[in-house]
Order: structure tokens, then sequence, then C-alpha cells
């Protein structure tokens, strides 16, 4: 007999360790162990919505026939890791080795590849792409877009396609889907969930095991198991993505939600399959519930940018995540987590990160992101907090959006251009301005937006960078047009909001 490992992020019947064992024969482990939930802070809902869906899901497979053995965190005999698990219940049945899907992080494939016991690893046929398909297609080509990559992923799964051309006769529609905050959003939010019994006892584990770390364990409302995820799928379906497209770049000050569909946790972690999402979402589509440039985005989110960046993560190496092409050393401000702010936005994003282990991607971005990026934080830092803070963080899908995307560490690889901008977008995308301590119309002077001054700040002290870049151009053209005095006034106010900042004090 052999062990079969099955991990936190990989609750899927369909998984390839799964189809490739023998139930009458094959022993299925899982485990809660501190390696997993203690390697970065994680939120405690995120460590709350794993241990309950992996305790669901042992269930499941104990009532499809499979032998379980499950380790919970507080057994007195569990070992700590998965390695020591999978040593413990190889020496307990005396089994022949061990079969395990791909892990998504470089660092559990290490641990798993390093074993005294005999092991198998499978691929995660549960993404479009293999490894050797983005492979096949990054090679030769100087930029890896994700535009085109995108294009790709339609035409093999067919999806909102017309034939070999895209439906529609194009195959992005995001040009509208950049509509700024509605005056009101007539849509309720995600489908909450009621903890049950099961639920409740792993509410109580982690409220006592990880008190300290930052994040709101309650109220806690996610869906734990594959049924109340599709429950939750059709609510957002219905209610959710006629409007997703319009309003997916707006922010609110007293809505967290909007129409976002809040799927990325259920998706990564094995609840929902992403092609079945996708189809649904056609089906939407096709039965004239939604509109197209809805659909289209949101579909682009999953089988476009999702399995481009695991592309990038798993092309680059386990090296990818150390990556800091613009020498950026600061260290992550208290702002982070949850100290005092005068910037509103700031205070918004960070709030309901606590609350709820969720911020949507311009929050993440242009937000949390673009103030790391324009203030000089380590990116190291700023990846590690993104992979603590949110429930569906993975690093196979959050370093390339952190690393690349936001902060520009991996040196374009990702992006053509770092994703920066002034006060300016936020208040066109927002209504978190009209509340906020500095004031957006000011470019200097004692309440001026720091926004407005770390972006001219960052474009002086990256000149040499990104002058030549024909997408900033025309930034650097602003700027050299400004008089001498004011550029000067503008690099010692964002000097000095940064040395504030260093200096612990709140800005």
């Amino acid at each position: 007999m052999r062990l079969v490992l099955v991990l936190g992020d990989q609750l899927s019947s369909g998984l390839s360790a799964l189809l490739k064992a023998d139930k009458a024969a094959d022993v299925v482990v899982m485990a809660e162990v501190a390696d997993e939930a203690a390697y970065v802070p994680h939120h405690p809902k995120k460590i709350a919505f794993t241990f309950a869906a992996m305790r669901k899901f042992a269930e499941k497979l104990r009532a499809e026939g499979w032998t379980v053995c499950y380790t919970k965190f507080d057994d007195p005999e569990n070992t700590g890791s998965i390695t020591g698990e999978l040593i413990r219940r190889a020496a307990e049945h005396d089994a022949a080795g061990v079969v395990y899907t791909e892990p998504g992080e470089w660092r559990v494939i290490e641990a798993l590849g390093d074993m005294p016991v005999k092991t198998h690893s499978l691929p995660d046929t549960r993404f479009i792409a293999t490894h050797q398909d983005f492979d096949d297609w990054a090679e030769g080509r100087k930029q890896l877009r994700m535009e085109y990559f995108y294009r790709d992923m339609r035409r093999k799964t067919g999806l909102l396609m017309d034939g070999d051309k895209p439906e529609g006769g194009k195959w992005n529609y995001d040009h509208d889907n950049r509509k700024p905050a509605p005056d009101q959003v007539d849509f309720g939010g995600p489908m909450q969930f009621t903890p049950d019994e099961a639920v409740a006892e792993v509410l109580e584990l982690v409220g006592d095991r990880f008190a300290e770390n930052f994040g709101d364990l309650e109220p806690f409302w996610f869906a734990t198991d594959t049924g109340q995820a599709r429950q939750h799928l059709a609510h957002w379906l219905k209610g959710g993505l006629p409007k997703f497209g319009d309003f997916q770049d707006a922010m609110l000050n007293d809505n967290r939600f909007l129409y976002h569909a809040i799927i990325g946790l259920y998706i990564n972690a094995g609840l929902l399959d992403p092609l079945e999402v996708c189809q649904k979402a056609e089906e939407a589509y096709r039965d004239g519930d939604a509109p197209l440039n809805a659909v289209e985005g949101f579909i682009r989110q999953i089988i476009g940018w999702r399995e481009y960046v695991r592309g990038i993560y798993f092309r680059e190496g386990p090296e990818y995540v150390t990556r800091n092409a613009l020498g950026h050393d600061r260290k992550l401000p208290a702002v982070y987590w949850g100290a005092e702010t005068k910037m509103n936005c700031m205070a918004k994003s960070v709030g309901q990160t606590k609350v709820e282990a969720y911020a949507h991607h311009i929050q993440r971005l242009m937000v949390t992101g673009n103030f790391a990026l324009l203030a000089g934080i380590d990116p190291a830092q700023v990846h590690e907090w993104y992979l603590a803070v949110y429930a569906d963080a993975y690093e196979w899908v959050e370093a390339p959006n952190v690393i690349g995307m936001s902060q520009f560490a991996d040196d374009g690889i990702i992006a053509s251009k770092p994703y920066i901008s002034s006060g300016n977008y936020i208040h066109k995308m927002s209504d978190y301005c009209g509340s906020c301590a500095y004031r957006v119309q000011d470019k200097t002077g004692k309440d001026a937006c720091p926004f407005n001054l770390l972006y001219w700040h960052f474009l002086d002290r990256h000149r040499n960078r990104f002058a030549g870049n024909p997408r900033m151009g025309n930034m650097y053209r602003v700027w050299d047009r400004m008089d001498e005095d004011r550029k000067a006034t503008v690099l010692e106010e964002a000097a000095d909001f940064l040395n504030r900042m260093e200096q612990g004090e709140p800005v």
C-alpha cells in the first residue's frame, strides 16, 4: 500500500493523486501542521477556513470509502510538519511510498523531494495549462504578456469563442470595465454561512492558538465545502456578475465587496473547479443574464491571469520571491498591520483586510501595493504581508502578483511598466478621498496627498531606469516642465514623509 498526500489547497475529488490511488488499499494522509499554519503569520480566518475545509473534505473521502489518516493541529502526536506526518504514517502502515499532487509552493516541493520515504509526484491537472504548455508558449518571446497567453487559453477551452474568433469580435473588453464607484450598489455581497459544529470546533482552536495574528477571526462566514461554495457561486452569478465588469475597479468607504465574486479562496483551495466556474459564467452570458464585458472580464481573471501567473511562478523558480530589481529596502511600515494613519484609502484597505481577509485587486494593486512601491518598501516584506493576510493567498498565485505586477521587483517580466499612480487615480475610482485628512487636490504642503508627493519622488529616483520606457515618457516630460523650485519642494516634502514613516510616526 501507499500513502496518498492531500494538502490543504488540494481539496478536490478530481485530484490527480486520488485518481491514481487504489481506494481499497491506499491510505490518504491529511494533517494540520505548524509548519504550514505559521511559516508566515496567516490571518486567523484563513487558518480557520483551511482547517475546516480540510476536515470536511476528509469526512467526504471517508464517506466515499477511503481510509483517511487525519492529524488535527492539537493532536499530541502531531509532528508539526507535512514530512514528519508522512514519515510517521509510513512507519505506522508499513507503506511502500507516498504519491502526491505537485504542491503550489517551492518550499513544499523541495521538502517532499528530500524525504527518506520513496515519493512520486503527479502534475496538478486542475489547471488548464501544464508547465510544458506555458514554457512552449513563452519560448522565444521577448515579452511574456498575459494578453496573448490568454487568447491561447480561450482557444484551448472554447470559452467565449465564435468558431475560431472571439465572441463579439474582440478578445478583451477591459476598456468597458473601468467605471468609477457607483452611487449605490444593488447587490448584497457574498453568501454568508453560519458556522456549523465542525467549523465552530475549528474556530475555538484557532482563537486559542492564533489569537496574536493580525486579523479578526469572527464573524466567520466562509463556505467550507464544495456544496456551500457552489451555492455561493450561484448567488453571485445571479446578483453580482451582471455589473461586475462595469465596477470591478471601483472602491467605496461603506461597501467592501461591491459586485466582486469572492471565489478566489474557494478555487485556490480546490472547492471549486476553475473551468466549471468559467463555464457557468459563460452560460449566464449565453442565456442573456449577464453582459459580455462582465463575463469576459471575469473569465480573463481565471483562465488568463490565474493560469499566467502560475506559469511565471514555476518558470522563474524558487528564487523569484527574492527579486528586488529596484533595490527597495525600507521596512514594511506599521500601517500595514493596522497602525494609525491619516490616509483614508490605506486605513480602509488595511482595515477591510483585517476584518475580512479579503480586499479586491485594485485595493491590493493601486492602494496598498502602489503605496509600498512608491515608498520603496522591501518587496520581500511586501510579499510576505500579502501571503499572510489574504484567505486566497498561496505563493504560486500571490508571489507573481506582488513581486512582478505590484512591486516591479522582477524587472518587467510581468509588467511593462511599474503600476504607480498619484492620488488622482484613487480619487477617480473611489469615494475615499472625500473623507481623508489629506487633500488629493494638494500637490505640496502639509495637507498634500502622500501619493502625489511619492509619485514624483519615485520617478525622480528611478529616472535612469524608466525615462526611456515608452509608456512613461509623458510622465517624465510633465516632471521636466515643472518649475525647479516646485520640484525641489516636492522632493523635500516626500523625503520628510518617508523619514517620518521610518521613524514610526503616524502618517
